[in-house]
């Protein structure tokens, strides 16, 4: 039998990064040596992308010329413009992200290239279109129309604006900012390693992205945020502890609590909490904000769990306005700028990635003809 430690890679280093860090026991995310705390709600998306591509914080200069590099990535190639609407129609968000993104690597005019230099462009243009194919693909499976992105907005307010169609304010656009931000990198998840094993073979970055997009679909691993939402809304408002306790005696998962690697709070569920807490006050209707209030204390009387980034990441997204079905999705948004990233990072120290394993099925069969089995 495998060794208990070892099933799912837990605790094996399977990469070196410089890229992002956590401290499981004291409940700290890091990137790049910046506490999560240190970022949150100081840095915006684009200087946390410019981070973890580039690997320092820009100065104006830089901030600007990786901003222009934004605004021009964000025009979608002909291949994607053309296959949208047939996306839209038969694929969900996920899918159909799946394959515009692989979509995207025939309109890429680097898509030849695995160079350094090619490779932060694409990075760039990646990190800048995830949104804007998100908002398109809601639109055309809608039947809506979506606002042009505005060159003078950022990425968060960007896709507030042609995923509501109203211009946010600017309090709404902060707190979704800080939400990519949060979201930007967490060390060699599933998603991650996912990416790193493609492009350790070589594969360009795009390929390596897809295989990114198709873990994140996961419900282990991105789908939680809108289980979460979903769980809130089949609760009956007035009796949200006992529905939790008769889940949890029944032996159901209480979908966004408990993680693999902290042992306390995740610190980004921290400021999600917090800023939860400020949407629903500020809607005037805090019902959702209570029911999930209410739920973590549950849990953590009942099993000692804590929440992790996808259970107050929902209520967020909620009251920001963002389509419940679309609450993965917009995780990637966020995450393709710490994909990206590691792509670069896995090309330029590259090694092939092939762990081992242990066989357990039968050995030393006799092969027999068909007619005697």
């Amino acid at each position: 039998m495998a060794d208990k430690s070892t099933k799912g890679l837990a605790d094996v280093v399977a990469a070196s990064t410089a890229l992002s860090d956590i401290d499981g026991k004291a409940g700290r995310l890091f990137y790049r040596g910046y506490d999560i705390h240190d970022l949150a709600g100081r840095a915006t998306f684009e200087e946390t992308a410019h981070l973890l591509q580039y690997g320092t914080l820009p100065n104006k200069e830089q901030l600007a010329a990786y901003g222009a590099e934004l605004v021009r990535g964000r025009t979608l190639g002909a291949l994607v413009e053309a296959n949208i609407p047939e996306v839209a129609e038969k694929q969900a968000p996920m899918e159909a992200l799946r394959t515009l993104v692989s979509l995207a690597s025939g309109d890429d005019p680097d898509k030849d290239s695995n160079s350094p230099d090619a490779n932060l462009r694409k990075a760039a243009r990646l990190t800048a279109q995830q949104p804007i194919l998100v908002a398109r693909y809601h639109a055309a499976r809608t039947g809506g129309a979506v606002p042009d992105p505005d060159p003078g907005l950022s990425i968060a307010a960007n896709f507030l604006l042609q995923i509501t169609g109203r211009v946010p304010g600017d309090r709404e656009v902060e707190i979704f900012d800080t939400c990519l931000v949060l979201h930007a990198d967490h060390t060699m998840n599933a998603s991650t390693f996912a990416a790193r094993v493609c492009a350790a073979t070589l594969s360009d970055m795009h390929s390596a992205i897809v295989a990114a997009i198709g873990t994140l679909k996961g419900p282990l691993h991105g789908g939680a945020n809108e289980q979460v939402m979903r769980t809130l809304e089949s609760l009956d408002p007035g009796a949200v502890a006992q529905a939790v306790r008769d889940k949890l005696a029944a032996g159901e998962k209480i979908m966004g609590f408990g993680h693999r690697v902290y042992k306390t709070e995740d610190p980004r569920a921290t400021h999600l909490r917090r800023m939860s807490q400020e949407l629903a006050e500020a809607s005037g209707d805090d019902k959702y904000y209570r029911m999930s209030k209410e739920m973590e204390e549950v849990v953590f009387e009942t099993k000692g769990l804590y929440p992790n980034v996808d259970f107050y990441a929902a209520t967020v997204y909620h009251y920001l306005g963002i389509p419940t079905d679309l609450f993965t999705p917009v995780f990637s948004v966020s995450r393709m700028s710490g994909w990206t990233a590691h792509v670069i990072e896995q090309h330029a120290d590259n090694r092939l990635i092939r762990p081992d394993s242990e066989y357990i099925g039968e050995r030393d069969q006799k092969w027999k003809p068909i007619a005697e089995r």
